[in-house]
């Protein structure tokens, strides 16, 4: 309930901020904004209308990214009502939304000098990714709590079950001050300062998820170091026989999610400093004004990142033999479930 009040309520307070710059910027001279050093690839023999953007966008890379993120997301939504749990609702539609922020895209081709489509985009790009963040921290939480109490609390350098509480937080503060200098950037007398503010947002988001990463790859020391056992956890499955988009057979391997949430996060984390770059140039920069980048730098590894979850689906990795009481505890049988019950230490120790 949290991650969705929490993504709520960013989303919610964004709007309110785009849509106060909208009108004071709509009161103002529209579109005397300065071209000089900007590339325009305007529709129209008026070269000195800047569009919204700063950009005519293209409509091949929009069309193609809309394709791409609305088959993972439709192979993730397959997955969910599978074999989904409720948790997973962030990734399905964090997914969905990325896919709208791509097909808005397509429009602002056509709408180049409508902030309204430009605002509505933005919106839907720049705060889709929360969701993904909010996957990860659950994710990681329920993997330490699978192999036991014991191990989450041994291995985590913070106690297991506040790490989704502490970092969903941490991203619903960031995301305020990002939606506060998204919507300032809006105002031709105010883009400055709105870049900064924003700019200041998506800092600490890196520093947050930067801190999450060091969390995540220290509990994979401290696990191999203290439980070798649970370490080398005895499982037939590979990556290959294991991958695929569309299989719904349980996982014992509790490493191959564990890598795969590690390579997720070096995507969000590419995504995250590109966007401290690109707001550093400011309203006028040149990753701003060339939308290349922005494909390269941010949609991609964040597709990336999110599509491993086709192949690896989260919620197969649980306990095969729950009901079984004497395979608890057990190197061939992780549950990718929380049980305050379930204790795994006193195998895995050496």
């Amino acid at each position: 309930m949290l991650k969705h009040v929490s993504l709520a309520s960013a989303i919610f307070l964004y709007s309110v901020a785009c849509v106060a710059a909208s009108s004071g910027y709509e009161s103002s001279q529209q579109y005397s904004r300065s071209t000089d050093n900007i590339e325009i690839r305007a529709t129209t023999s008026d070269a000195s209308q800047r569009p919204i953007a700063g950009f005519i966008m293209k409509l091949w890379p929009a069309a193609l990214a809309a394709i791409l993120y609305g088959i993972s997301g439709l192979i993730h939504w397959i997955h969910f009502f599978r074999i989904g749990q409720r948790y997973m609702l962030t990734l399905t539609i964090g997914m969905t939304c990325m896919t709208i922020g791509m097909i808005l895209r397509i429009l602002d081709h056509y709408h180049p000098y409508s902030i309204g489509f430009f605002i509505i985009e933005n919106l839907f790009v720049l705060l889709s990714p929360c969701a993904f963040l909010a996957t990860e921290y659950m994710l990681f939480t329920r993997l330490a709590n699978s192999l036991g109490r014991d191990i989450a609390d041994d291995c985590v350098m913070i106690p297991s079950r506040r790490i989704t509480k502490i970092f969903v937080w941490s991203d619903v503060i960031t995301f305020w001050v990002q939606a506060a200098g998204g919507g300032l950037s809006v105002i031709s007398s105010m883009a400055s300062a709105g870049s900064t503010i924003a700019m200041i947002g998506l800092i600490l988001q890196l520093v947050s998820f930067s801190l999450f990463t060091l969390l995540l790859v220290s509990f994979g020391f401290q696990v191999r170091s203290k439980y070798p056992q649970a370490w080398n956890v005895r499982s037939h499955e590979s990556l290959f026989s294991a991958a695929g988009p569309f299989k719904t057979s349980n996982l014992t391997n509790w490493k191959l999610l564990y890598f795969t949430l590690c390579l997720t996060c070096v995507g969000i984390l590419i995504r995250c400093s590109f966007r401290i770059a690109e707001y550093a140039g400011g309203y006028n920069g040149f990753l701003v004004t060339h939308e290349g980048y922005f494909y390269l730098l941010d949609s991609l590894p964040l597709w990336i990142a999110m599509t491993l979850y086709c192949f690896l689906w989260p919620t197969r990795f649980i306990n095969k033999y729950e009901s079984d009481l004497s395979a608890r505890g057990t190197p061939t049988a992780v549950p990718l479930v929380e049980n305050n019950n379930t204790k795994y230490s006193n195998s895995y120790r050496n």
